[in-house]
């Protein structure tokens, strides 16, 4: 913490946000969500393990309890849940000022980022030194991944009967393929049944997830001052629901209801709606709709993309800013193929993340007031530990496709199970990450230094011809 991030007194700040104020000055509030955009590697369990760092156990800004709570709230939307973790707990800080600097500067770099990769990828797609690089960044990512995952379930996980939920939560997806949605529901449901019976159970230990440290700038226990109200609701619904629809129809009424810019807007405002259970829930459809119904890429190209978002900050359904890309690139209409798939992919992004701060302004100051309510709150805890075992199970996902070229989904009886071909390992992604397990877990570097040792790591096992990158 640097002597600029250093807190003002945790009594005056409480009673200002209890007023309306700010929690921190939000330019000390900005600077810090700036820093915290350009570590969101590694899919939702790196991007929640770095605010909980930043946030939870360096700055004191919110304690760890108000964490959770925020963030199973955003486990239950449609949409990229870090980024409406960094929402609420923007709002939390510096009020609906705040959740738009946190949500627009979460996504931001991933912005740039993948357009300038677009770009490239079209330019110079199949060139050596670019897939190396990337080859190098994607086995970095499952240690990192590996990481975030211990850290998330020490913080959350602080009884038996939670480490049993968030095991058979990600049982039932692994082995199971069951669905994203039930699997929230059942955990809602252990969770209430815990706090019914087992009270005790959601009751942090001592040492063991407890939030260590001095009292949080935002108390546990402290309501944020913002009231829910039907007035409050309608008006930001409709501001919410006008600023997601006119760029849509803007690009009708200028290009036409045919065309590429209408369809992509139409059909990732739709995707932003079901959404539910991260990117990985939601991708394969998208595939599907890209390749054949719309044919903006090939399905090589789709993995290809995937891989892309994978290795650049922000959410992982940024993926559909490529899509969006190649396919105005393609069909750009009057326009110049360049300028065409610029705004396709800016289009794009803007149905696909809007969403998002409406959900989060419209739902927060309800779901505050629920914190008092001991049913509902055993039912997020719940949820709490089932994100744990989601999160693993991304984990596993990535890792599988990252170290594996062929990955085959078999199925016996009530097991659905992807399994590996391991005849088709990857032995310098394999070698790569192990270096990056062992950069983060045992020297403890950070993420950005990790990964590009590994790009260059990657760089130079494609230009001098090695296997299995």
């Amino acid at each position: 913490m640097t002597a600029t991030d250093q807190p003002p007194s945790r009594t005056d700040e409480a009673d200002r946000a209890a007023r309306g104020g700010d929690v921190v000055p939000l330019r000390q509030a900005t600077r810090t969500w700036f820093a915290i955009s350009w570590q969101t590697f590694g899919g939702p369990a790196g991007q929640i393990a770095v605010m909980q760092r930043a946030l939870v156990e360096d700055r004191r800004w919110i304690g760890q309890q108000r964490f959770n709570h925020a963030l199973s709230y955003c486990m239950l939307l449609p949409g990229p849940e870090a980024q409406q973790l960094a929402i609420y707990t923007g709002w939390l800080l510096n009020g609906t000022r705040g959740g738009l600097v946190a949500g627009t500067l979460f996504v931001l770099p991933g912005v740039l980022t993948l357009l300038a990769l677009s770009a490239l990828y079209v330019a110079f797609g199949s060139t050596t030194a670019v897939v190396g690089v990337f080859a190098g960044l994607a086995p970095a990512v499952v240690a990192i991944v590996v990481q975030a995952v211990s850290r998330v379930a020490k913080r959350s996980l602080t009884h038996p009967l939670l480490i049993a939920l968030a095991a058979a939560s990600f049982a039932a997806l692994a082995l199971f393929a069951v669905p994203f949605p039930v699997v929230i529901a059942a955990a809602a449901l252990a969770g209430w049944l815990i706090g019914r019976y087992r009270p005790d159970a959601l009751t942090p230990a001592g040492g063991h997830g407890a939030d260590d440290g001095p009292a949080p700038l935002i108390p546990d226990d402290a309501l944020h001052h913002e009231q829910p109200g039907r007035r409050r609701t309608w008006r930001i619904l409709g501001a919410g629901l006008l600023l997601w629809a006119v760029p849509v129809a803007a690009a009708a009424l200028l290009t036409g209801t045919g065309s590429v810019f209408t369809a992509q807007g139409l059909f990732f405002s739709g995707t932003a709606l079901v959404t539910f259970g991260g990117a990985y829930a939601v991708l394969a459809f998208v595939a599907q709709q890209a390749v054949q119904t719309y044919g903006w890429l090939s399905a090589k190209e789709m993995v290809s993309g995937l891989a892309l978002a994978e290795t650049t900050p922000g959410p992982l359904i940024m993926v559909v800013q490529f899509v969006a890309f190649l396919g105005a690139y393609r069909d750009p209409g009057s326009l110049d193929p360049w300028a065409a798939a610029l705004l396709g992919a800016l289009l794009t992004t803007w149905v696909t993340f809007v969403p998002c701060f409406l959900f989060i302004f419209l739902g927060a100051p309800y779901i505050e007031r629920l914190r008092g309510n001991r049913r509902i709150s055993a039912a997020l805890s719940g949820i709490t530990a089932a994100v744990v075992g989601v999160i693993a199970n991304l984990a596993l996902y990535f890792a599988e496709h990252a170290l594996f070229t062929d990955v085959e989904a078999r199925s016996f009886g009530p097991l659905h199970i992807a399994l590996p071909d391991l005849s088709t390992l990857r032995p310098t992604a394999l070698a790569i990450t192990v270096i990056a397990a062992l950069l983060v877990l045992r020297l403890r570097w950070s993420v950005l230094r990790t990964l590009g040792v590994c790009a260059a790591i990657g760089l130079g096992a494609a230009l001098t011809g090695l296997p299995g990158i």
